[in-house]
């Protein structure tokens, strides 16, 4: 019984690790779609190319903040490119949301397919030195961990601080309720939304950076495996919604790691599967329902 609990706690320790990744992610998937209502199905690699970026830097540079604000950049750029570029001359062309959706599809393979063509496919690593396992409370943490989650909560506090109290988070919630009506009160609504694609990106790459030291070793499928995981806590905890996404987060992460206790680690990613599957059976609208459009409506 004993070992049983230790083995439970380790599991659960893990699995705050993992929920404040996954909470990265699935807030910058939120922001995006709850000002846009586009499903982006390129942000798993937009988080790989923050990776990437993060890895290479460290080649030249050993500073981890400058390793960390380079895949914040890239993250950001990308997102930024791909709103730009090809989502908003389709949108003035008169295309629907689900062309839209499309592209962002196409844009995912597009970007994994370069990551590929520059880094090869076998997986690089990218590693920080790991320190011994300390008991805070009945869970272990390396520092490696600690910086993850310390990591983790600050982005997300000012995530929260930029929306309640900064114009431009004011002005991005008007936008996410209602664009038309933001823009009759001088907000300008299209530089919102730019704006909100390069945060969004830039919490892709910084949620890139910190999954690439979890891990450890990635090759460039890192984010496209994930992808169906932050989609899952984000539709658990509510689309949209910054408290939901990181509930669902929190869920999602600790019941992936403690399933591992009973079935093989290859297998946890179904714990996120089942979630999303009775989610949308018995309250799709998720444990903190939005008010914008679902994303049937949307496309």
């Amino acid at each position: 019984m004993v070992h049983f609990m230790d083995t439970l706690l380790a599991a659960i320790g893990f699995g705050v690790v993992t929920s404040a990744v996954l909470a990265l992610s699935t807030v910058a998937v939120g922001l995006q779609f709850s000002v846009t209502n586009i499903p982006n199905f390129s942000h798993g690699d937009i988080m790989t190319a923050g990776a990437y970026a993060a890895y290479a830097t460290g080649l030249v540079v050993s500073n981890i903040a400058i390793q960390a604000v380079a895949a914040i950049v890239v993250g950001g750029v990308i997102a930024y490119a791909l709103n730009k570029g090809l989502l908003q001359p389709f949108k003035r062309a008169g295309a629907r949301n689900i062309m839209l959706v499309i592209i962002t599809l196409s844009f995912s393979l597009l970007l994994q397919n370069g990551i590929l063509a520059i880094f090869g496919g076998s997986e690089v690593f990218y590693k920080l030195p790991i320190s011994a396992p300390h008991h805070y409370g009945p869970f272990l943490f390396t520092n490696q961990a600690l910086l993850i989650i310390a990591a983790a909560a600050v982005f997300l506090v000012g995530v929260r601080l930029i929306l309640k109290y900064t114009k431009f988070g004011k002005a991005q919630r008007a936008v996410s309720d209602n664009p038309e009506l933001a823009q009759v009160r001088g907000i300008n609504s299209n530089r919102i939304i730019d704006l909100t694609w390069l945060w969004a990106g830039a919490m892709a790459g910084f949620s890139g950076f910190v999954f690439a030291i979890q891990v450890g070793a990635f090759s460039p499928t890192l984010g496209f495996t994930f992808l169906f995981v932050v989609f899952s806590a984000s539709v658990v905890g509510g689309i949209g919604q910054i408290y939901g996404a990181m509930l669902g987060a929190l869920l999602i992460g600790c019941g992936m790691e403690v399933s591992a206790i009973w079935i093989s680690g290859d297998f946890k990613q179904a714990v996120a599967f089942i979630a999303l599957i009775l989610t949308l059976l018995f309250r799709p609208s998720g444990l903190f329902p939005s008010r914008i459009r679902n994303v049937v409506e949307a496309i």
